[in-house]
């Protein structure tokens, strides 16, 4: 499986792990699997990084990868802007492995109703914090 793939997906499911939430959907651990999803293709704790990462790795090759990447990460999240956000990802890390070091150090920033905030490494234990313009 493509690393950039799997880097590319973690990115922007949990900023690499440093967002640690539980989804709207139940999804959890760096990776954002649902309990049901991990029952199958997860090993471990769902919360480890190694095995949440080869377990997204064994969901993408029984969902088609990496003959099929853009099919089998659609069928990690139906949506075709999620797919085209994780190729773009990839592909810039593709083209430049130093990428991943940028995309590693980026600041989330979460748009809401009302301004944007600014979610730390850590959220949600570590609080949020408004970002003004």
């Amino acid at each position: 499986m493509p690393w950039e793939d799997l880097a590319g997906i973690e990115l922007i499911e949990t900023d690499f792990g440093r967002v640690d939430g539980l989804s709207p959907a139940g999804a959890e651990g760096p990776m954002q699997f649902v309990p049901a999803t991990w029952a199958v293709f997860g090993q471990g704790d769902v919360r480890d990084p190694r095995a949440a990462i080869f377990a997204a790795a064994r969901y993408l090759a029984a969902s088609g990868g990496p003959a099929d990447m853009a099919g089998a990460i659609y069928h990690y999240n139906p949506s075709r802007d999620y797919v085209d956000a994780v190729e773009a990802y990839a592909g810039r890390m593709q083209a430049d492995p130093r990428a991943f070091n940028g995309y590693y150090y980026w600041q989330v920033i979460y748009a809401r109703v009302g301004g944007l905030l600014i979610l730390p490494p850590g959220f949600p234990r570590v609080r949020a914090r408004a970002l003004g313009f």
